[in-house]
C-alpha cells in the first residue's frame, strides 16, 4: 500500500487506500488501522478525554463514494468516504468516539455529501456531526493534497474542521443537545474506556466487512489528546509546506498571531 507519493516537502512516501472489487462482496479492500475488543492500551490517553484533534493530508486518486459491496444493486453507492476515525471504547469496528469523514448529511430535506467532524462523547449514545459548507469536491480536488484537520470539545460541544490550516465554515446537523452536556456536571469528558483502535481509509480495520471504503492516498495522519488551537494547525501545515529556510519567519508570523489572540481572548 505504500507508494513514492509524499503530500508534502518533508515526506517521501504515503499510503494508497482504495476498493478493490466493487462488484463481489469480501474483505480485500485496502485501508489501515488496529483494533481491539478490550481496547487498545496505547490509546489510553483517550480513555475520559475532553477533547481530540484529527489531522492528516489527504489525495483524492479515484471515484469517491465507492459501490455498495453489501447490497447486490449494481447502482447502490456507500452513503460515506472513510477518512480518519477513532473508535469508541464499545466499537464494533464502525463506531467512533471522534471521526474526519465524508458522508451523508440532512439539507433542507435531502441527503448530500459534506466533509465533516462527527463526534460521540458517550459510548453507545447518540453523535453530533459539524459538517462544512462548501462542496466536498471543491475542498478535495481530484489528484490534490490536501491538509485536513477536525477538532472535538466534548466539554463544550465545539466542533471545527480546517483546510490547509485554515477554519472552514459549517453547520451543525443534529439539534439539541446529543452528548448530554446540559443533563450532566461539567467537566464534561468521554466515557473511560480505552478507544478499541483507529481507522483510516474505511471501517472495520479487524478485517471483518467492507464499509465507505476510499480511493485516495493519505500522509502524516496524527491523533491528539486535546483540541489543538487554530495557531497550531495553521503552524503544523506551515512546517511542512514551507522550506527550512522560512522556519524564523514562520515563528516570528506566529508570535504575532499570538500577540493578536491575547488581545482578542
Amino acid at each position: 500500500m505504500r507508494v513514492k507519493d509524499g503530500a508534502h516537502l518533508r515526506s517521501a512516501a504515503s499510503i494508497q487506500l482504495q476498493q478493490n472489487n466493487p462488484t463481489t462482496f469480501g474483505e480485500d479492500d485496502w485501508k489501515a488501522g488496529i483494533y481491539s475488543p478490550t481496547g487498545v492500551p496505547s490509546l489510553h490517553a483517550f480513555n475520559a478525554v475532553r477533547g481530540v484533534t484529527i489531522m492528516g493530508w489527504v489525495k483524492m486518486t479515484g471515484t469517491n463514494p465507492s459501490l455498495n459491496t453489501e447490497t447486490p444493486d449494481p447502482n447502490d453507492l456507500f452513503n460515506a468516504i472513510g477518512l480518519m476515525g477513532l473508535l469508541t471504547g464499545d466499537s464494533e469496528g464502525h463506531a467512533v468516539r471522534a471521526l474526519l469523514e465524508i458522508i451523508n448529511v440532512p439539507v433542507n430535506g435531502v441527503n448530500e455529501l459534506h466533509l465533516v467532524a462527527l463526534g460521540r462523547r458517550i459510548d453507545g449514545s447518540a453523535s453530533q456531526t459539524f459538517a462544512a459548507n462548501d462542496p466536498w469536491p471543491t475542498l478535495l480536488p481530484q489528484n490534490e493534497w490536501v491538509f485536513l484537520a477536525a477538532t472535538f470539545d466534548f466539554n463544550t460541544g465545539a466542533l471545527a474542521l480546517y483546510r490547509n490550516g485554515e477554519p472552514l465554515s459549517g453547520f451543525l446537523v443534529t439539534p439539541g443537545d446529543p452528548w448530554g452536556l446540559t443533563t450532566s456536571p461539567a467537566p464534561h469528558v468521554t466515557s473511560a474506556t480505552d478507544p478499541r483502535g483507529i481507522k483510516i481509509g474505511g471501517s472495520f480495520p479487524q478485517n471483518t466487512q467492507e464499509r465507505n471504503p476510499c480511493n485516495c492516498r493519505m500522509d502524516s495522519v496524527m491523533f491528539l489528546d486535546r483540541v489543538a488551537h487554530p495557531r497550531e494547525i495553521r503552524a503544523q501545515y506551515r512546517l511542512v509546506t514551507r522550506p527550512s529556510g522560512d522556519d524564523d519567519h514562520d515563528r516570528d508570523h506566529d508570535h504575532d498571531h499570538d500577540h493578536d489572540d491575547h488581545d482578542r481572548y
